[in-house]
Parts: structure tokens; C-alpha cells; sequence
């Protein structure tokens, strides 16, 4: 059954009235038909929802990749990729359920998959922390990178997660450190790498996997140094004001690309990721298949080259001119 989202309510409401059409068996002795009555709300469901899904707000792409319904890691990694063999632990202190990764193989290439994974229900969503990798989730993230680099493998890594995760443990076993390290080491690979967003990408938690020759997002992800919840906690002392802190923020896939921050934007169904699977997972392998093929036409150290430029690139400012 399809969950509807706050802002999506008009559209549940024409598609429950259609559906109660459609159930109702014809009364064909009485001459009874709702055929032109379902062709008629088909037609209003059709218009509001292009209205709707072609003004969206940065709040309501946040919303929809946060749907509970949205593909996750292990769903692409079922669909997109092929023959995955999941890979364990950090080999130094233990396995962190939240970030999954090993060996697959996308379309005819032999790759190494590292994405965040969330959890569906209460029970899985403590198993995988909420997509909140650990430090020990970010070393073995990197020690699957050190054996990609050994076997001369492309490095796809798939995020979707709040923010690493923020705890006492996290901090005594170094989350910072283990994050930091993985930027600089990520900067070093020579083998090509590919970071897509998928649903949320968070603050440090996500830049953590997120160092790559081409950074990809989907249509309705988002990538910010904080979630909506956070700045406008911060900045407005509400988190109420998360939907002004989100267009703020400028964190959606189009701001980003317009600021050089992301690459390319991958589209996705009408309405959302989370209402066609095959579709999405097509789209994504197309891409992804298409980056990896330009990235191996490089010479190891030109990708080296490009990629310290591309992140050197950000942040560019200026500053008045002195009028004394």
C-alpha cells in the first residue's frame, strides 16, 4: 500500500475516491457505470499531480528522501548491481551493521560497493543504528577502498544517512579521526571513484564516503553540513522553522548542481524513487555505468589531478575591496 506524505494528501484523497469507484461492482441490470466517472477523477489525479511534483520545496524533496518507502542501499544493490558479496568488519574492533559494502559486479564491470544502510521497521532500524555509521562502519568503509585500489577495482559508495552517528561510544573510539582519515585517504586512490546520494546526505557522516571523482545525486535527495531540523534549531530557535531552514540551506540536487557542488542529477519516476524500483534502478545503473566508463579512459594520476582540483574548487569567496 502506498504511504502518502503530508503534502501528497489531495492526491490520496482523488486516488481513495478512485479506488472506491474501481472496487464497486457494476450494476449492470440497472444500467450502471463509473466509467466515465473514474476516466474524470484519472484526469484530476494525472493534473495534480504534475502540478504538485513540478513545484516542489526543498522541504518536500527532503520529505521524499526521508520516505520510509524510498530505496536503500541493499535494494539497489539487489537491482542495479549483480552477484554482491558482502564483505564484514573493520579488523579492529567490529562489523558496523549501518555501512554495508564488497564486491558486485554493475553491468560488466567489477566493482566495490560501500553504501549507509537504514532499517524498514523498529527492529531493523536498531540493527542498522538509523543509517548512523560508528567510527569502526567508516575504517571498514576504508579497508574495502584499500583492497578496491589492490585489485585495481572502481570505488561506487552509496549514500544515505542523517550524519554519522553522534554518541559517547562514537566519540571514545574517535569518529572525527576515522572520518578525517577517509578524506585524505580517499584523496589518494587511484582507482576511480563514484559517491551518489541516494536519499539523505548528511553533515560529515556522509562526506566520510563521499570523496570521488564524480559526486551523483537523485533528483529528490539532498546533501547539507546539517539537516533542516538542526539549523533551524540553531538559527531560530525552533525546529518548526525546518522548512525555511531547508530552502536556507540551498541543499537540494538542483542548488547543488548550481553551485559546482555535485555533478551530475539522476532522475527519478514521477512522484519518487520509492514508486518504481526498476525504474530507478535502471537510470541509476546507466549512469553509473556511463561515469565509470569516461573515469577508466583517465591515467590514474590524471583522475589523481582532477579530483584534488574538483574539491580545491569549493568555497570560493570574496571580499570587499578596502575603501580607506
Amino acid at each position: 500500500m502506498r504511504h502518502y506524505l503530508d503534502f501528497e494528501k489531495p492526491i490520496a484523497e482523488l486516488q481513495r475516491k478512485l479506488d472506491d469507484f474501481k472496487a464497486h461492482p457494476e450494476a449492470a441490470s440497472l444500467g450502471i457505470s463509473w466509467e466515465d466517472e473514474i476516466k474524470v477523477l484519472e484526469n484530476k489525479i494525472l493534473e495534480a499531480q504534475r502540478q504538485l511534483y513540478s513545484n516542489l520545496t526543498s522541504w518536500q524533496r527532503v520529505q521524499l528522501a526521508r520516505h520510509p518507502n524510498r530505496p536503500y542501499s541493499l535494494d539497489y544493490l539487489r537491482t542495479t548491481f549483480q552477484e554482491f558479496e558482502e564483505l564484514h568488519g573493520d579488523r579492529l574492533y567490529s562489523d558496523d551493521h549501518a555501512m554495508v559494502g564488497g564486491f558486485a559486479r554493475l553491468g560488466t564491470e567489477r566493482v566495490m560497493v560501500i553504501g549507509t544502510q537504514k532499517g524498514r521497521d523498529t527492529k531493523e532500524n536498531i540493527f542498522r543504528n538509523f543509517g548512523s555509521a560508528h567510527p569502526e562502519g567508516y575504517r571498514k568503509a576504508l579497508r574495502l577502498m584499500k583492497l578496491a585500489e589492490r585489485f585495481r577495482l572502481p570505488v561506487i559508495t552509496l549514500i544515505d544517512t542523517a550524519g554519522a552517528y553522534p554518541g559517547v561510544g562514537a566519540e571514545e573510539r574517535h569518529i572525527a579521526e576515522a572520518i578525517a582519515v577517509n578524506l585524505r585517504e580517499m584523496m589518494t586512490f587511484e582507482v576511480p571513484i563514484i559517491a551518489c546520494v541516494i536519499g539523505e546526505g548528511g553533515s560529515g557522516g556522509a562526506l566520510g564516503i563521499g570523496v570521488a571523482d564524480r559526486v551523483l545525486i537523485l533528483e529528490n535527495a539532498y546533501y547539507s553540513v546539517i539537516s533542516p531540523e538542526g539549523c533551524a534549531a540553531i538559527l531560530w530557535k525552533d525546529r518548526a522553522a525546518a522548512p525555511k531552514a531547508a530552502e536556507a540551506l540551498k541543499i537540494t540536487a538542483a542548488n547543488l548542481k548550481a553551485a559546482g557542488l555535485v555533478d551530475e542529477i539522476i532522475p527519478e519516476p514521477f512522484g519518487g524513487a520509492h514508486l518504481d524500483l526498476d525504474a530507478i534502478s535502471r537510470t541509476l545503473r546507466d549512469s553509473l555505468l556511463r561515469n565509470v566508463s569516461e573515469l577508466k579512459s583517465l591515467t590514474g594520476s590524471e583522475r589523481l589531478a582532477s579530483r584534488y582540483a574538483k574539491f580545491r574548487a569549493f568555497g570560493h569567496f570574496t571580499e570587499p575591496k578596502s575603501t580607506s
